[in-house]
């Protein structure tokens, strides 16, 4: 499975939403530095679809607001 995800970093609490369009929208808050929004993420991703974190990726987008993010085996 493979998500399209817009993310906005440094919010005061984490949290993912599914928009009309069929994409994602992930508040985040760690900063976009060091890779730890990527992170956190990912994290993200797999405690809301109830998956272990090495199966999910960042495909695409790993520095911009818009990423492409997979879940292996979905």
């Amino acid at each position: 499975m493979i998500l399209s995800v817009k993310v906005k970093p440094n919010a005061r609490a984490s949290k993912l939403t599914p928009m009309d369009d069929g994409t994602w929208t992930a508040t985040l808050r760690s900063p976009p530095a060091d890779g730890k929004a990527n992170e956190e993420l990912i994290t993200l991703v797999a405690a809301h679809f109830g998956c272990p974190k090495s199966t999910v990726s960042i495909r695409s987008g790993a520095s911009s607001r818009s990423k492409r993010v997979e879940i292996a085996g979905r």
